[in-house]
């Protein structure tokens, strides 16, 4: 078996912030962009990485979902639990620099961890954490 990661999926709630966000801060390429309002199927990747995308998806779409679950997930992605993701630089305090000044929340300024690598993190504008490690 041979498997490969496609895509992963981030929730958003403002389509429009999002991909400025991940296209104008952090330099990923608008792969597709389909739907209208809140829902727009969005997918940004890495320049020069086109088999490896993160879907940026309303949440809580699901018609098999409550209302309560749909509250619940809202609260999550208020508080910065919900969604995730890790990305790797080969200069974290450049990209920490860059990042920062767009005026991104910042979660953890750069640090080197006891595991041995050297990472930062932020809040995407839905508030999912995005951490930047070193390239190993």
């Amino acid at each position: 078996m041979n498997l490969t990661i496609h895509t992963t999926v981030l929730p958003h709630e403002d389509p429009d912030a999002s991909v400025a966000f991940y296209r104008d801060v952090l330099g990923f390429e608008v792969r597709t962009d389909v739907g209208s309002g809140t829902m727009r199927w969005i997918t940004v990747g890495p320049v020069g990485q086109p088999g490896t995308s993160i879907l940026l998806g309303p949440p809580a779409v699901d018609p098999g979902i409550t209302d309560d679950e749909r509250q619940m997930i809202g609260d999550m992605m208020a508080k910065g639990t919900y969604g995730w993701i890790l990305l790797a630089s080969d200069d974290v305090d450049g990209t920490f620099d860059a990042v920062q000044a767009s005026g991104a929340e910042v979660v953890q300024e750069p640090m080197d961890q006891p595991y041995g690598l050297r990472d930062c993190a932020f809040r995407d504008p839905a508030g999912n954490t995005v951490r930047i490690r070193a390239v190993a």
